[in-house]
């Protein structure tokens, strides 16, 4: 009566093993497919995005020299413009000294 229940123990053991086998055999494909697609589809793209994103770095800095030449410009014009205003000042006082001398 044993030899029966050891075979059915026997072909249940080596069914499971064989069907883990096929799963693992199943998903390994799966991720060599999945990692051959990624690789041939989203390489290109990635690529061509970082060098995208290169071109943008490269403005943006270009971008911000620009800006540091403006703001070193606007710098220069407000001393002007305080030059100015301070030669203004002056020929008022003077204008003023004329159209009233003192007594």
């Amino acid at each position: 009566m044993n030899t029966p229940i050891i075979l059915l123990l026997q072909s249940a053991t080596s069914a499971m093993t064989e069907i883990i086998l096929l799963i693992l055999g199943a998903g390994l494909i799966c991720f060599l497919t999945a990692w051959y697609y990624q690789k041939s589809v989203y390489t290109p793209v990635i690529k061509k995005l970082e060098t995208e994103k290169e071109e943008l770095i490269r403005k943006i800095e270009g971008l911000n020299k620009e800006i540091k030449d403006l703001n070193g410009k606007i710098a220069s014009c407000e001393n002007t413009i305080r030059e100015k205003d301070s030669v203004i000042a002056q020929k008022n006082k003077e204008i003023d000294e004329l159209r009233n001398p003192k007594k």
